[in-house]
């Protein structure tokens, strides 16, 4: 019986957690997941950029996405640096991509320098009218940045999303939930974590959308264990050209001293590649 609670009690928890937040589902009726949904043009342009959440839409095969940006922290009233996310997105074959990403970070108590490298891959493996397009994304972190000069965490992490998209007309619906796993003792980072993402909504006009998404990570345990916390992501994006979006907004941390940062940036379908 012990044993049956101790595995079910991460479940448990999950279930308090959604039901913790469910205040936000409303506010996200009103704006969308991604303002730009995928589409059959493999030359129009799918952000995954600046959310937590991501779809599972796939870049079409031979071709290539950039997502570049720039955020900037804030907390107890100072600023607390800044980062510059980096991410190439590559369509291996029919609902398979790849993903590399990086990012430059300047710490507001450390040095400026090269984040953490994380390589993922996405496949899409089902599309059903009751549980959406369904994907899932491994994904690897590796420790390129340092925990000593402040640009990432000495860490190698390996991470499992799963993703559910829905589309009801112009609304739209992204799921996620995800699995780390980390090395080291803990004494770091939390060895396992978790974390989900709900984004839902509908473009506000012709070429312009407006996103939100409530997002959070369960309780970890361990030496550097931390409680549940909760995020609220809002912004602007615009579609410049097929090809071609940028979005700003904020995001912020629903926990207390609500820290928050400020992001912009863009997403740019550069072309394809090879046949």
């Amino acid at each position: 019986m012990r044993r049956a609670s101790a595995a079910l009690s991460p479940w448990i928890r999950a279930c308090h957690t959604l039901r913790r937040v469910g205040f936000a589902i409303g506010l996200l009726a009103l704006v969308p997941a991604s303002a730009f949904p995928q589409a059959s043009d493999p030359r129009q342009v799918q952000p995954e950029r600046p959310s937590v959440a991501t779809h599972a839409g796939t870049v079409a095969p031979g071709w290539i996405e950039l997502e570049i940006g720039a955020s900037f922290a804030r907390a107890g009233g100072d600023w607390r640096g800044a980062a510059v996310p980096i991410a190439a997105k590559v369509g291996l074959a029919a609902r398979w991509q790849l993903t590399i990403g990086g990012s430059i970070e300047a710490p507001d108590d450390g040095e400026t320098g090269v984040g953490d490298l994380n390589v993922a891959v996405k496949y899409r493996f089902a599309e059903s009218r009751v549980l959406g397009r369904l994907a899932i994304m491994p994904n690897v972190k590796l420790p390129t940045g340092s925990q000593d000069r402040g640009t990432g965490v000495d860490t190698t992490d390996g991470s499992l999303v799963l993703i559910s998209s829905h589309s009801f007309g112009r609304v739209t619906l992204d799921l996620n939930a995800a699995y780390t796993r980390r090395s080291g003792d803990g004494t770091i980072a939390a060895r396992n974590a978790t974390v989900w993402a709900i984004s839902v909504g509908n473009p506000a006009m012709k070429r312009i959308g407006w996103g939100t998404e409530i997002s959070g990570t369960l309780r970890t345990t361990g030496p550097s264990g931390e409680p549940a916390s909760y995020a609220l992501l809002t912004g602007p994006a615009f579609s410049i050209a097929r090809w071609l979006s940028v979005d700003a907004g904020v995001s912020v941390q629903l926990n207390e001293g609500h820290p928050y940062r400020i992001f912009f940036g863009g997403v740019w379908n550069v072309g394809k590649i090879w046949p």
